[in-house]
């Protein structure tokens, strides 16, 4: 059944209420939803009801497509000069003894191994340290642009920027194009958590605030450059908090267009100072997915991480507005591991991932980080007798 028809029969239905009517007509005539209809949503909205309203966007906007790409990931560190309750990941630096430290060389070393495959971009975000400083991460960047100039760097959140900038007494507009001329191409969205006070002060009182973290992507945003955010949900925010949260990046996106794609981050209870705060249902993550994909009229992409939510989530998100699932993990990140997440040794091939979006019936697209088509495997047979873990293909248009 096609999602016109589908959200045609959800309009007809004579128990819907009224406001939840009134938001259903303004999904199908594309008109923005109000602050009040996003709680209405947390608050009224089933989940038949929200995945038919979120799939109606996703697939007027991308059909059947599913993106993923390929990349790997540096985490310097992850010891922190910040303690936030809800992290798994960090440990202080008097917890040393349970940490590591990488070097600028471990670093490059790290990118050399990929030499030989055809990743597009690497991921860089750690903890917070003292000797990660300006200089180092321009080096850093300087010198993987270097060694592999078509490799996309994309690093650091606005907590690692905001930490390096006050150590080096350097403004907001500055650092970001300092960064940019030494090779960073994009800004992932971690460490946005919840941006309200009420909230933030209690889960990640030291870090950077709400308004500090829009303020650096909005900079960086002004040198023509692209950004992702996120939101950490399911602990002991409201529903108003995470509409409030959505508004605030909503109303950044209307005046700069910078942002590409949007994670919801679900909160995972093992192993930090929060694990008392119960977990919320794979329901509710997926009503949380589309929820997001309706508020954020203006953001062209949901994603999910497989890792994170496991396999069988991830591809039920795919009918409630998610459209990327991240891409062909190869056990390079630990930040999703420590923190209790479904997927304890997160890898997967590109036969396997692209075999999980073909299941659910969608088409798997292998996309670079601005979300240009690498390859098309709508139609590619993998061999039966062998699983590399990496394929490079023409380009099919």
């Amino acid at each position: 059944m096609d999602t016109e028809r589908t959200l045609s029969i959800i309009l007809k239905d004579p128990t819907l209420s009224p406001d939840l009517r009134s938001i259903a007509l303004k999904v199908q005539n594309e008109e923005r939803i109000s602050f009040d209809d996003g709680i209405l949503l947390y608050e009224k909205g089933d989940l038949a009801y929200l995945g038919t309203l979120a799939n109606f966007i996703r697939e007027k906007r991308h059909g059947n497509k599913t993106y993923f790409n390929r990349n790997f990931h540096i985490e310097p560190t992850n010891l922190c000069v910040y303690d936030c309750k809800f992290c798994s990941y960090s440990r202080l630096i008097k917890q040393r003894s349970e940490g590591w430290e990488y070097t600028m060389e471990e670093m490059l070393d790290i990118v050399k191994k990929y030499d030989d495959q055809p990743v597009t971009e690497v991921h860089i975000v750690g903890g917070v340290l003292p000797q990660y400083d300006l200089k180092f991460y321009m080096d850093l960047f300087t010198q993987i642009r270097e060694h592999r100039p078509g490799l996309h760097v994309k690093a650091l959140t606005p907590v690692e920027y905001h930490y390096i900038f006050k150590k080096d007494k350097v403004d907001y507009p500055t650092g970001m194009k300092m960064m940019k001329e030494s090779g960073l191409d994009s800004i992932p969205g971690g460490g946005a958590e919840i941006f309200h006070p009420e909230i933030r002060e209690q889960i990640a009182k030291d870090k950077c605030t709400g308004e500090q973290w829009l303020q650096i992507h909005e900079e960086w945003h002004k040198l023509g450059m692209r950004s992702n955010a996120t939101m950490l949900y399911g602990h002991i925010e409201k529903y108003w908090h995470r509409v409030d949260h959505m508004e605030h990046l909503r109303s950044l996106q209307d005046k700069t267009r910078g942002f590409q794609t949007f994670i919801p981050l679900k909160f995972r209870n093992k192993d930090n100072q929060m694990s008392d705060v119960k977990e919320v249902s794979t329901i509710e993550d997926l009503r949380n997915y589309a929820i997001a994909r309706i508020y954020l009229d203006n953001f062209d992409h949901i994603k999910a991480y497989w890792a994170m939510i496991s396999r069988n989530t991830a591809q039920l998100a795919l009918n409630f507005g998610v459209d990327d699932i991240d891409g062909t993990l190869d056990d390079t990140t630990k930040i999703y591991t420590m923190a209790g997440s479904e997927e304890q040794h997160p890898a997967m091939s590109t036969k396997e991932l692209v075999s999980l979006i073909k299941d659910v019936n969608r088409q798997p697209i292998e996309r670079d980080t601005f979300y240009n088509i690498i390859t098309d495997y709508s139609n590619f047979e993998f061999p039966d007798d062998e699983k590399p873990k990496f394929y490079r293909l023409p380009v099919l248009n």
